[in-house]
């Protein structure tokens, strides 16, 4: 397969270690939630605060048919991509079935402890806001990472890894051929 699909909790780490994917393989770099926000025309906050988190991840189901159907991010299907998913779109069994028909599925593995030291004062994400952040991160690690799991190709774990360290950790699966 020639797409490279990274998918993962929030703080995983999928958009940085995505684009440094993307530029050491010679793949463009796709990213469901910007695609999904220029496809709309408005950010995914307004979509949740309009529409709510169903109306989103029907929004993420259709986007993946899209991409299954042309086998390609928005250009040449000919070409491969690395394609970074939001930390909510593998919950649908949908999904985790169409993230396996796209390309290869990378699953970032992170803990509770490295979700909160990497995303620390970061304001912009709603979960980590207010009281009980640890135990909420905790809570949803434990419902998602099954999903993550059985969404996935493979797993690598992200804790204490550097970006170019979790590069070179999916180059070898990469380039392993295996599924």
């Amino acid at each position: 397969m020639k797409n490279l699909i990274l998918t993962g909790f929030m703080g995983a780490g999928k958009t940085s270690v995505g684009k440094a994917c993307a530029r050491a393989f010679g793949l463009r770099f796709c990213d469901t939630d910007q695609m999904i926000e220029a496809h709309e025309g408005r950010a995914i906050t307004e979509i949740f605060s309009n529409q709510g988190e169903e109306a989103f991840r029907r929004m993420e189901t259709e986007l993946l048919r899209r991409l299954t159907d042309a086998a390609s991010c928005p250009s040449d299907p000919e070409d491969g991509f690395v394609l970074s998913v939001g930390g909510g779109l593998p919950m649908r069994a949908e999904n985790r079935q169409l993230l396996k028909q796209l390309g290869r599925v990378v699953w970032l593995e992170v803990s509770a402890d490295t979700v909160l030291a990497r995303l620390k004062g970061d304001a912009t994400r709603p979960l980590l806001q207010g009281r009980d952040v640890r135990e909420r991160v905790e809570d949803l690690l434990s419902q998602r990472n099954a999903l993550y799991g059985e969404a996935a190709h493979t797993a690598i774990c992200a804790d204490g890894k550097t970006v170019e360290e979790l590069v070179s950790e999916i180059r070898l699966f990469w380039h392993s051929g295996k599924k």
